[in-house]
């Protein structure tokens, strides 16, 4: 009996033995996605893509990108510990709406931005879009401004950035007039990207209201709605944002932080 009992105690400690080093590894297995997440969290590479396109129509006036729809987000992201990269259709200097840089729209992010000189310095050298790879980044974010409606609604190389990040099922972000670019965007089924998903934008009724209507080349909503996007809002400028999958659109400037912090959630 007393191998036997010898034996039984040998196997009872192997188990014992067995069961704590799974054990263990679990727990480390555990730690080790932890540490992975709060690296995830730590060096975020997100691609702003802003207008290049300074022209207000046949007004005579300037537009370009909206001041609080790239600085509200961009703060709230870089200071998550987010490396941001800046990029243009055409590179180099970023034109601002100058309707944006009064003191009349100004917030505690565009009077940051105000005194940013490395931040500003990014504004006036962007990259070329055809240099990025979306590869290399986790997210993409479109702040507005009418700019977007002409060039980058347009743009056959920011369609194909979108689409390869949404292939790729990464947050693909977009703020007020930004929208326009998902114009000629497609699904991997050839269908526009938007159809059949919950979107936001820039209202009609907040176009009428700066008295844009007839001066912008297409209308957020209406071209959003008429690629299939299921379009809803909330009164005119208030906050709203929608997700639907990694698809997040934001209806207006005073929706630009939300949109941030519904991207880092899907970052984390």
């Amino acid at each position: 009996m007393k191998p036997l009992k010898a034996i039984a105690f040998m196997l009872t400690v192997m188990i014992a033995s067995s069961c704590k080093d799974t054990n263990h590894q679990n727990a480390s297995e555990t730690v080790s996605e932890g540490q992975t997440n709060i690296k995830i969290e730590k060096d975020m590479n997100i691609l702003f893509v802003l207008t290049s396109h300074d022209k207000l129509g046949d007004t005579g006036k300037k537009t370009g990108f909206w001041v609080e729809e790239f600085a509200s987000p961009y703060y709230a992201l870089l200071d998550k510990g987010a490396q941001i990269t800046i990029a243009t259709p055409k590179g180099g200097a970023a034109p601002i709406d100058p309707s944006s840089d009064t003191p009349d729209a100004a917030t505690e992010a565009t009077k940051r931005f105000d005194e940013d000189t490395q931040a500003k310095a990014k504004i006036a050298n962007t990259k070329r879009l055809a240099d990025m790879n979306p590869d290399d980044f986790d997210a993409v974010f479109y702040p507005g401004g009418h700019g977007p409606l002409w060039d980058l609604a347009n743009d056959s190389t920011s369609v194909a950035l979108i689409e390869k990040f949404n292939s790729q099922n990464k947050p693909i972000a977009f703020v007020c007039h930004a929208p326009a670019a998902l114009k000629n965007v497609k699904d991997a089924q050839g269908q526009p990207l938007v159809k059949g998903k919950k979107v936001t934008g820039f209202t009609n009724t907040e176009e009428a209201a700066v008295q844009l209507t007839d001066v912008v080349p297409f209308l957020v909503e209406d071209m959003l709605k008429e690629n299939g996007g299921i379009y809803s809002k909330k009164d005119d400028w208030a906050p709203y944002v929608l997700q639907d999958g990694n698809l997040i659109t934001g209806q207006n400037p005073a929706s630009s932080e939300l949109v941030a912090e519904k991207l880092l959630e899907n970052l984390k």
